[in-house]
């Protein structure tokens, strides 16, 4: 039989993480493929719950003087209440290795100096707030505004006060979004990130290390900024139109998951 070139086995799409962090008025992606998808991936959903119990408090004639605040409270308590989408997170880990493109020098200049170093780097820079580039001025900085000594490290004009309250002044985390085939496209934030290096190159960067990435769900209701306006611009539209997606999604196979219920209850009839 001729070999017509079409192959049964499926095209196996890797899972990425998207982000858009450049100050460009088209937001221009940086996308972290998967080297490997994961082989396990834990989900979490926890519904909304009162933050406090609110205990009654009574003034010195024995007045019940925040009465409204425990009649709220135990409302939210005895009832359905769920004024927020549950909050979903994500645990995985990504294997990283140097192995392949190392073999291909010519077409991996990059491996070859620093092994995989580039790609932690780039999952690392997913929990830091975007800011000014650092790259530019880096020298002028550093002899600008530290002064090391045997003692220590001491501040400069630059890097002082002013330079502190700036860095405390960032308001916004990278947006991020998670990509998990066509299925699961949904904006999040990295929690926590454990890296565990296994081997080095001659120089000490990485050649092999596993990457443990703690990842949570944005939803509408985190799309607003310190005074608790909504948050705009194209990125944060990409961004909730990539969640109401995905959501949209799970209530669709939630109403397939039907047919399967008639199924299940014609098996529990007697025969």
């Amino acid at each position: 039989m001729a070999n017509t070139g079409y192959s049964r086995t499926p095209k196996l799409l890797k899972g990425a993480l998207i982000y858009f962090g450049a100050p460009l008025l088209i937001p221009v992606p940086n996308i972290i493929i998967f080297q490997y998808n994961p082989e396990s991936m834990t989900r979490t959903l926890n519904p909304w719950q009162p933050l406090e119990q609110v205990k009654p408090k009574y003034d010195e004639k024995g007045n019940l003087t925040n009465e409204q605040a425990v009649k709220d409270y135990a409302q939210a308590r005895m009832s359905l209440a769920q004024p927020y989408d549950p909050k979903e997170t994500f645990s995985l880990t990504l294997e990283l290795d140097a192995a392949d493109a190392l073999e291909h020098p010519e077409t991996h200049p990059v491996a070859m100096l620093t092994g995989i170093a580039d790609r932690l780097a780039a999952i690392e820079m997913l929990m830091y707030p975007p800011g000014d580039s650092m790259i530019g001025g880096l020298l002028s900085s550093v002899s600008a505004s530290v002064s090391v000594s045997a003692g220590g490290v001491s501040l400069g004009a630059a890097g002082g006060a002013g330079g502190a309250l700036a860095a405390v002044q960032r308001k916004e985390a990278p947006v991020v979004l998670f990509f998990w085939g066509p299925g699961r496209i949904v904006p999040v934030r990295i929690t926590s990130l454990s890296i565990e290096e296994q081997q080095f190159s001659p120089t000490l960067y990485p050649l092999r290390a596993k990457a443990t990435i703690g990842i949570r769900v944005l939803d509408d209701d985190d799309m607003v900024m310190l005074d608790g306006e909504a948050a705009k611009g194209a990125i944060v539209e990409i961004a909730k139109g990539c969640y109401k997606f995905t959501r949209a999604q799970k209530e669709l196979l939630a109403t397939a998951n039907l047919a399967n219920s008639v199924e299940s209850i014609i098996g529990m009839l007697p025969i």
